[in-house]
């Protein structure tokens, strides 16, 4: 399945608040389609696809690359939830989102794919690139890649920066303290939900 490009708020009205797809809010609060007013009680497969659809279209990754995360996070220590969550949330380009370089995670993914986005004073153009603590995230020393980012730090996604990032809007860098603690995810998620969606399936 390829990564989702239609309506964001059609997707938002389905499945809830979604922070890293779209800053906007819907005007109706129910979901889409002829029937969105009366839904039917939803069987524990479908909350769980919910929850699994809410994860991949948040962060903007397809049905591959979750799997694969799914696979990698089972092979970490300790939670598998977490661990899956702590990989989603360190890639670069929900990374750049969170530091307010960006006003979702798809704009924050094209600054990335053109380059405006260097770790550790190289251009690294793969948003899927795992940031470690210790990693400083800068803009391209070029006037067009620092006129975008400015622009977008007048309309950031989310308020508040995360306690493991650290941001100087001056100097337009950002530095990785430490992996994102679970309370600071802003998306709500039963990630134990998702884990359990791929078991059943596997």
């Amino acid at each position: 399945m390829s990564r989702y490009r239609g309506p964001r708020l059609r997707i938002v009205r389905r499945l809830g608040e979604l922070p890293g797809l779209s800053r906007k809010s819907p005007r109706r609060a129910y979901a889409p389609g002829q029937h969105g007013q009366n839904r039917k009680k939803r069987s524990e497969y479908a909350i769980r696809l919910e929850e699994k659809q809410k994860l991949r279209l948040n962060y903007g990754i397809t049905e591959k690359q979750l799997v694969r995360y799914v696979k990698k996070a089972r092979r970490a220590t300790g939670s598998t939830g977490q661990a899956l969550l702590e990989l989603l949330e360190m890639r670069l380009d929900n990374t750049v989102f969170r530091l307010q370089m960006a006003g979702t995670i798809p704009a924050a993914r094209q600054l990335v794919n053109h380059g405006h986005i260097t770790v550790n004073g190289r251009v690294v153009d793969i948003p899927s690139y795992q940031c470690r603590p210790g990693d400083v995230i800068g803009v391209k020393d070029r006037d067009r890649s620092r006129q975008l980012v400015q622009t977008n730090m007048e309309f950031p996604g989310l308020s508040n920066l995360p306690a493991h990032l650290e941001f100087d809007k001056n100097a337009m860098v950002g530095k990785v303290n430490s992996v994102i603690e679970r309370e600071w995810v802003a998306l709500q998620i039963n990630e134990l939900l998702v884990v359990e969606y791929y078991s059943r399936k596997a």
